[in-house]
């Protein structure tokens, strides 16, 4: 039922939704397939160290990603970490400031300055045409992040890593199951890392993935992520202890065999809100290209202030006092986070795209929990907000 402009503005009322609507809520599959599993596990007691679901999952992945070798992980940040470190990385890397704080602290966590590249304003991804300018003497590697499902200019910065001979790997962790250039993301790179946190739309609990065609760093990265043992009693390299838990990979799994599904269903939801905003002043929907192929994994909205009248995060206190959950991906960008803000604090001066999209970002809930008449409501919130926001923006200033 649509609310008016006052009920929107009154704090404590009743919400839309009885229970939050939540940005990355867990897709679950089939959780008949997945105790399955599960007990399957438990009957052969081997709960760990490259078990049987472990090692599916791995060539599961590499199938549908056409790629040589994946090596799954614990997580996708552990997977960054030592994927940097068997790239032998150093000194300085090239990366967005608009990724997840994990993209960069993978770096700095290693003593490796990460230099803060702009975005392009149509593709959100990483900007090709800036990187070269960043490049020093110092400089060892670049790392593009495929933004939301949108891949990088994959060839730009081929070409130019391979000018420059410097190291090129990508964040991949909202990237499974798109394309580039009609490639799947994966085999891109020197590597490509992976995330199945929860929150994304194929997960394993907690997990992550490193994706590789070069068969001399898959064996260095899978020695890393066991300690360097090959073999019993055999450490033959340094490592830490990267390892997936056969309960997370049968997750995975359970995941994978439901991705045509989740991929369905954020597509259906993607077009309904791509219906329900088209009238609103203002607001715009993130659009995917047609001609590749992508996982809709993420509603990205953006906000123009100037048009819609209403700031930004006013129109997110709507939201979430309607318990709609939504998000402001990534806010305010790497380089206004510490420890890079007190480290590089000018480094918003070279990056005025990034610093315009972090002030106009809303990103709404999608995935298997929600409804199509949730989304209804969801926009019609929007539409009401926005369509009364000198109102709204007086009543919720008097209060």
């Amino acid at each position: 039922m649509r609310k008016s402009v006052q009920e929107l503005a009154i704090a404590g009322a009743s919400p839309t939704f009885p229970s939050p609507l939540h940005v990355g809520r867990p897709n679950i599959g089939n959780r008949e397939r997945l105790m399955e599993r599960i007990n399957d596990l438990l009957d052969r007691r081997w709960l760990s160290n490259a078990g049987v679901y472990v090692n599916e999952l791995e060539q599961r992945l590499a199938e549908i990603l056409g790629v040589k070798h994946c090596i799954v992980m614990c997580n996708g940040t552990v997977a960054l970490e030592i994927a940097i470190r068997a790239l032998g990385l150093q000194g300085e890397v090239i990366v967005p400031s608009l990724t997840f704080v994990a993209t960069a602290h993978a770096l700095q966590w290693q003593q490796i300055k990460p230099v803060f590249c702009d975005i392009d304003p149509v593709s959100c991804t990483i900007d090709s045409s800036r990187v070269e300018e960043l490049i020093t003497p110092l400089t060892t590697g670049i790392i593009g992040v495929h933004l939301w499902g949108r891949p990088c200019n994959t060839d730009a910065l081929q070409e130019i890593a391979e000018r420059h001979r410097l190291r090129l790997m990508y964040d991949a962790a909202h990237a499974l199951g798109v394309t580039s250039g009609g490639k799947m993301i994966g085999g891109f790179g020197d590597v490509e890392i992976f995330s199945f946190h929860a929150t994304k739309f194929i997960n394993s609990f907690e997990g992550g993935a490193v994706t590789t065609n070069n068969s001399v760093l898959a064996d260095r990265i899978r020695l890393m992520k066991n300690f360097g043992f090959s073999g019993y009693d055999n450490v033959v390299y340094i490592g830490t202890n990267g390892k997936m838990p056969e309960v997370s990979a049968a997750m995975g799994l359970t995941s994978l065999e439901s991705m045509d599904e989740f991929i369905a269903i954020n597509y259906r939801n993607y077009l309904a809100y791509k219906d329900g905003v088209k009238d609103i002043p203002g607001i715009s929907l993130l659009p995917y290209s047609d001609n590749e192929r992508t996982n809709y994994q993420y509603i990205v909205l953006i906000l123009d202030e100037t048009v819609a009248r209403i700031a930004r995060d006013r129109v997110i206190d709507v939201l979430q006092k309607e318990n709609v959950i939504a998000r402001r991906y990534f806010y305010p960008g790497c380089h206004r986070m510490e420890p890079y803000r007190s480290l590089q604090p000018q480094a918003g001066l070279v990056l005025p795209e990034t610093e315009k999209l972090v002030r106009q970002t809303i990103v709404l809930p999608t995935g298997t929990d929600i409804s199509l008449e949730a989304i209804s409501e969801i926009t019609d919130i929007l539409r009401c907000a926005i369509t009364n926001s000198d109102e709204l923006t007086y009543l919720l200033t008097a209060r």
